[in-house]
């Protein structure tokens, strides 16, 4: 943290003196919210919810982000890592199907101390790491063995977009070599029955992995699994970027084929802030989203989510109020 280089912004200020770089926190963990969530992927979210906890800061800040109000680094409450330990621990006896971490990267050491804490009073979620994939690869392999399910985005491959959108032309080089550690991390993808996820490693399971022709099978007939290992790969539709989505596909289906999950959504919301970019000031059409999704279906996709009906509305944006922290 005395010389942070944490991201890619590499901005090497002075964070354990209070200074701030390009994700505008100190070493101080800040926390807006850490609550069940129910809006992620069925394997994510389960039917008991994804326990999140949402980061304060970013190192991207997008401009039409939905979580704008705790990525320009505004709200959010300091803690303590023995805080956020508890917190891991509180979130486990609410029932939750796993950790998500959203938007972590920038505090990555003081999670993996606070991992390490919660782990040795009891803790067996699997974590989930949610992130933009604009991460640094030496930053990941710190979180090697404390990260079971990475939930990255791809973005763009258009650098034109990602420096418009996201200040960050070199996004998808970043991105592409962020989520092909990842995958190696992670390696295939494996779920396990809901009712037994968080059970202490020494007790009993009826199953502890389930691959993917498993889980395709059981998941088409209702019963709800969690994944407990691998890698979903998100892309968010935007507004005019049909023909960048497609490239994005197609990166994604050529360099993991079925290896990873591959995340479709149409939820993207046009809020207030984003007036100043007029060609996303609207929702996606159905048009367009069925246009990505079915070239996705056209190249062979295996493993995937879509978003069916209307999902872009303010309501499914979380309010950061400090809830749980």
């Amino acid at each position: 943290m005395k010389s942070c280089k944490l991201c890619p912004r590499k901005c090497s200020v002075d964070r354990a003196k209070g200074e701030t770089g390009f994700c505008g926190q100190t070493e101080r963990l800040r926390v807006a919210r850490a609550a069940l969530h129910m809006w992620e992927e069925p394997c994510i979210s389960g039917t008991r919810g994804s326990g999140t906890v949402f980061f304060t800061g970013c190192g991207l800040k997008c401009v039409f982000c939905q979580n704008y109000a705790i990525a320009g680094g505004d709200v959010g409450k300091e803690i303590s890592v023995d805080r956020l330990a508890e917190i891991f621990l509180e979130l486990q006896e609410q029932g939750a199907d796993n950790l998500n971490l959203v938007t972590a990267g920038h505090f990555a050491p003081q999670i993996a101390q606070a991992l390490d804490r919660a782990r040795r009073q009891g803790l067996a979620l699997p974590v989930v790491y949610n992130t933009s994939s604009y991460e640094e690869v030496e930053t990941l392999r710190m979180l090697q063995g404390y990260v079971d399910v990475y939930l990255p985005d791809l973005k763009y491959v258009d650098s034109r977009l990602s420096g418009r959108y996201s200040h960050a032309p070199d996004y998808f080089a970043r991105a592409g070599a962020a989520i092909r550690e990842m995958v190696r991390q992670a390696g295939e993808p494996e779920f396990a029955v809901e009712s037994d996820v968080g059970s202490a490693p020494e007790a009993p399971r009826r199953e502890r992995k389930i691959g993917v022709e498993e889980y395709q099978r059981r998941s088409e007939a209702g019963e709800p699994l969690i994944m407990t290992k691998g890698v979903i790969v998100r892309h968010l539709v935007l507004p005019g970027c049909a023909e960048d989505s497609k490239r994005v596909i197609s990166y994604l289906l050529e360099e993991y084929g079925s290896r990873i999950f591959i995340s479709i959504m149409n939820q993207y919301t046009p809020l207030p802030h984003v007036a100043a970019y007029p060609e996303l000031n609207r929702k996606v059409t159905p048009k367009e989203y069925e246009e990505v999704v079915d070239f996705a279906l056209e190249q062979g996709i295996e493993n995937g989510f879509i978003q069916e009906g209307e999902t872009a509305k303010e309501s499914f944006i979380p309010d950061f109020d400090q809830s749980g922290v």
